[in-house]
């Protein structure tokens, strides 16, 4: 009778998680891009204060591809137990809309926003293009022959590219790249004349007089570059869509369980406030967030708004957002 107790008691308390507490092992880090680029960066720099939290190693995996489409499937298609992170950027917000796939952060819940980017665009230091006002007019007098470094439909250059098509003419070949760092790098090696990128991405070869910065993409200067102008020095119509960027977060599949999401937030948010963390996030010229849940879903789902109806107005987005039941901003 006694063991027959004490094996139903174990039945029960495993059946309510109290015997298995979380995390019992290793944890999975999914990044949505290639190494070297933003996502990375931030990904690696936060993991470890995030392993000290937890208590338990993360291991990081970059899964680029398909403008972020295939790490985050492969992380919905993981249990949902929490063992499975998505180290991800912006991207899966403009997936249905780019015609990449159905799945975006709705079916997400968000750990942690950690912060923001500013978009640059960036040149070689040799290029002849000393302003972006020298770049817009070459572009609207040879339409399609000026070369611009991408990550895809979806990415942060594409996205940037159309909002920028909202205010000029703006008609240039795309040629896409696994990650703002091969992009950036296939620049330097004059496969493209020019790339927007995150700050985070280039800011170390703008520091290094590798790449020059035209512009930042934000109604005022940044304080890591202060010399490079706002985007709407040169395209005052721009104003409009800022401030916008790239945005670096933490996810899990929704149906992860309640306990399970608390204590990742509880590990993100105390991960989010390392004084290296931060110092990085800084440096790179990025807005700290640090926001989860209800707070992360509002940023989201704004973000979403504002950015797929400019896709929409310029024509870049192949699928309407209205047949995707998201509403103007």
């Amino acid at each position: 009778m006694r063991k027959f107790l004490t094996t139903a008691m174990a039945a029960a308390l495993l059946a309510t998680g109290a015997l298995a507490e979380y995390p019992e092992r290793e944890v999975l880090g999914v990044v949505m891009w290639g190494a070297g680029g933003a996502t990375d960066t931030v990904a690696r720099a936060v993991n470890p204060a995030a392993e000290a939290a937890l208590g338990k190693p993360i291991v990081v995996l970059n899964k680029s591809g398909g403008a972020g489409a295939i790490s985050t499937a492969f992380v919905n298609a993981a249990p949902a137990d929490g063992y499975t992170l998505l180290y991800g950027a912006e991207n899966p917000q403009l997936h249905g809309v780019m015609g990449v796939s159905q799945l975006d952060y709705d079916a997400f819940y968000p750990v942690n926003i950690l912060g923001r980017g500013v978009a640059v665009i960036v040149v070689p230091t040799e290029s002849k293009y000393q302003t972006l006002a020298e770049l817009l007019a070459d572009i609207a007098a040879n339409p399609g022959q000026v070369k611009m470094g991408s990550t895809g439909p979806g990415g942060l250059p594409s996205t940037v590219g159309a909002l920028v098509a909202n205010a000029a003419p703006f008609e240039v070949t795309a040629i896409p790249f696994d990650g703002e760092g091969p992009g950036l790098t296939a620049m330097l090696g004059g496969e493209v004349d020019f790339m927007p990128s995150g700050i985070s991405a280039a800011a170390e070869q703008i520091k290094a007089g590798k790449m020059r910065a035209l512009a930042v993409v934000d109604p005022e200067p940044v304080a890591i570059l202060p010399d490079v102008p706002p985007i709407t020095d040169t395209l005052p119509d721009m104003a409009r869509f800022l401030p916008w960027g790239p945005f670096y977060g933490v996810f899990v599949r929704d149906e992860v369980p309640e306990d399970v999401k608390a204590r990742l937030v509880e590990v993100y948010a105390v991960a989010a406030e390392d004084a290296g963390f931060q110092d990085l996030m800084a440096n790179r010229g990025n807005v700290m967030m640090n926001i989860s849940g209800d707070a992360a879903d509002a940023f989201l789902k704004k973000w979403q708004q504002v950015t797929v109806w400019a896709l929409q107005d310029t024509g870049a987005a192949k699928v309407s957002p209205e047949e995707l039941g998201i509403p103007r901003p």
